[in-house]
Parts: structure tokens; sequence; C-alpha cells
């Protein structure tokens, strides 16, 4: 019985101590914390006036004012770093998707094509989070 559970420990000390679980772990932490930090400040604007973010032609279009928008797409956020916190097999996913749109909207405002290049690589360590979880995530 006792052998039972030392060879349990030593399976979970070695995944814990391997490369692949600590970037599961960094990458599992960074993707629930960032968007929703994200998220919140959509309400704020300590970090910036997110408004800007939205192309002219998203704002043409829409009968929702953009400040709305930009709340909107703050809750949707908050939602999707909780989710990942609960659910990364699955939210990754999500957080990939919702950051592929992102990287859409910005390439269609002209000046932030870098930001879209830094959101692409944050959509590359989404997807990822989401093939690490498939090994590392429980439930």
């Amino acid at each position: 019985m006792n052998t039972t559970i030392d060879q349990s420990q030593a399976a979970t000390s070695t995944a814990a101590s391997s490369p692949a679980y600590q970037a599961y772990r960094i990458l599992h932490f960074g993707f629930t914390v960032a968007p929703i930090l994200a998220g919140l400040d959509k309400f704020f604007h300590l970090l910036v006036n997110w408004d800007q973010y939205l192309p002219g032609v998203v704002t043409r279009i829409s009968p929702i004012p953009p400040h709305t928008v930009m709340l909107a797409v703050g809750v949707i956020e908050i939602v999707a770093g909780i989710g990942v916190a609960l659910k990364p097999r699955i939210f990754a996913y999500v957080v990939a998707a919702w950051l592929a749109v992102i990287i859409i909207n910005l390439l269609l405002i002209p000046g932030y094509f870098d930001v879209a290049l830094r959101d692409f690589g944050l959509f590359l360590a989404a997807l990822a989070l989401a093939r690490l979880s498939q090994q590392f995530a429980r439930g």
C-alpha cells in the first residue's frame, strides 16, 4: 500500500518539476489573470483608453455607443479569464479565438499593427496553453 502512495507522490513530483508542466502553470496563471485585469480595466481606464481600439467601421455601423461596446468586451474578457482558471482545456481555445478577433480588429486600424503582432504572440501562447491543458489540466 505504501509503495503505491510513494509511486504516486514520485510521479506527481516528477510531473511538477518537468519544464512542460511548469510552462503549463505559467500560461495558466497568465491567461487567467491578464484577461480579467484587461476586462476590468475596460470599466476604469487605468491602463489605457480602450475605446481607441475600436475601428471606425465598427463605430459607424454599430447602433451601440463605442464605450458600451468596450464594456461588453470587458465582460467577455473577465468571463474568459475565469473560464481559463476553471476549464483551461476549453477556455484556452476560447481565448485564442478571441485574440484572433482582436488581431483582425487591430488590423483594421492604421497605426496598431505592432499591437496586432503582440496579440499574435499571445494567440500562439493561448494555443500552447490549450495543448498543454490536454495533458496537465484536471477535469
